[in-house]
């Protein structure tokens, strides 16, 4: 068995290995978790870049349920991993806030609220001098609260899991990038591995290495973090308790506090997000900081020390890609995970697959997560347009727009797993 990238869907795919006797090779170009995962804010919450309230209109009721449990099976395999492992990396439970600016913010607030009522999940919903009592700020209107999230150390926990991983006899290599692939063998710039079943779940790879690199882009943020704040300042920003927070901007911020008291803030800008080349410049992560400063101008004299990049890969609707490819069904693919949540079932779902050790019903995934889903803009205009151009038209059509009809009406369809064949 070879998986191919040692990000969080790599990992999850590895760890459900473990225990069943197979011989397990992983290959990693970086370190685990060096690229998009370890760079990630760390937030364990269902929402990643579509509210619930999103997924109803575009899947119906039904549609929306199957795909919160996605993410929130992704969250209880962490957590478990995590457990079972004893490792360290920095795990807090810290409740979700969803907050709203203006009008607009307060209907965003208010729809996701009325969403989960919808499907039977908590929430409570603040505004006025109420959310004063949560959060340390005059710039919100409204928010939503719910429960059974966390924050981690996202590189920390990949190094954990690649520890353990390896005590289970599971081979792992870092610094190996494939370079080439053809049948059951990839090879590295060291070695090969030939193996009779392969789980790619590398987003980066060109079309040498992946007949479907056209299906996935990124999207540019910035993250930084603060001098641990003194505990005036922690109680000035959350007065009640620490939460993981973002907001309802279309380029939205987000934050939440570390084990270390330290705040983690990130953000972008219009002009990066879809940038084609990775931005380095100050000037975005400034930006988020400022706007940050002005939300909480009780916390101006908090210093941030340290900012970096990062790529959140995607897909044109937002959703993953998990697919088999139809010629070779020893190949599985992986692809456009947003949120560890996700990347963490959608690698767990692909390895258990590959066990025939699937749940009742779990093969539906293979029609949400087809890799020929239909868009607003056609992969041929795509082709002329370009994907910086292409990518932010289809992403925001998905996010406001969109409706599957078929799940939305609650249609079963019949399809070939991984096939992108349906009816």
């Amino acid at each position: 068995m070879l998986i191919v990238g040692g990000g969080a869907s790599g990992l999850a795919a590895a760890a459900r290995f473990v225990g069943t006797g197979k011989r397990v090779v992983l290959l990693e170009r970086n370190i685990c978790g060096g690229s998009s995962t370890g760079k990630s804010a760390g937030f364990l919450t269902p929402d990643s870049e579509l509210e619930l309230s999103q997924l109803i209109r575009r899947f119906g009721p039904y549609g929306a349920r199957d795909l919160w449990e996605v993410p929130v099976k992704g969250i209880d395999r962490m957590i478990s991993l995590i457990s079972s492992g004893g490792i360290d990396c920095d795990l807090q439970k810290q409740d979700s806030l969803f907050l709203g600016g203006g009008s607009g913010g307060i209907k965003a607030v208010r729809d996701e609220d009325s969403s989960r009522r919808c499907l039977g999940y908590e929430s409570q919903v603040y505004s006025g001098s109420g959310l004063g009592s949560i959060i340390g700020s005059k710039g919100y209107t409204a928010a939503v609260r719910y429960r059974d999230t966390y924050g981690v150390d996202a590189l920390r926990y990949a190094q954990g899991i690649k520890g353990m991983l390896i005590d289970a006899g599971i081979s792992v290599y870092e610094s190996s990038a494939v370079v080439s692939f053809l049948g059951h063998t990839a090879r590295t710039h060291m070695g090969s591995v030939t193996a009779d079943q392969i789980i790619f779940c590398a987003d980066k790879l060109g079309p040498d290495l992946s007949p479907y690199s056209s299906n996935v882009y990124h999207e540019q943020t910035f993250l930084s973090i603060t001098e641990p704040l003194s505990r005036k300042e922690q109680d000035s920003m959350f007065p009640e308790e620490p939460f993981q927070c973002w907001d309802s901007d279309l380029i939205y911020s987000y934050y939440r506090l570390t084990g270390a008291k330290r705040l983690l803030l990130g953000g972008g800008s219009l002009l990066t997000t879809y940038a084609k080349n990775d931005s380095t410049t100050s000037k975005v992560i400034d930006h988020v900081i400022g706007g940050f400063r002005r939300m909480f101008p009780n916390l101006k004299g908090v210093r941030f020390i340290q900012y970096w990049p990062c790529r959140i890969d995607m897909t044109r609707d937002l959703l993953p890609t998990v697919l088999r490819e139809p010629d070779s069904p020893w190949v599985h693919r992986v692809l456009g995970c947003v949120g560890l949540p996700w990347a963490t079932f959608c690698g767990d779902f692909a390895a258990r697959q590959v066990l025939a050790d699937a749940e009742t019903g779990d093969e539906k995934y293979y029609r949400y997560f087809d890799v020929n889903r239909r868009f607003l803009i056609p992969i041929w205009l795509e082709k002329i347009m370009g994907k910086r151009l292409a990518f932010p038209f289809n992403n925001a059509w998905a996010k406001y727009y969109q409706k599957d009809r078929n799940e939305s009406e609650g249609k079963a369809r019949t399809s070939v797993p991984g096939s992108g064949v349906s009816s």
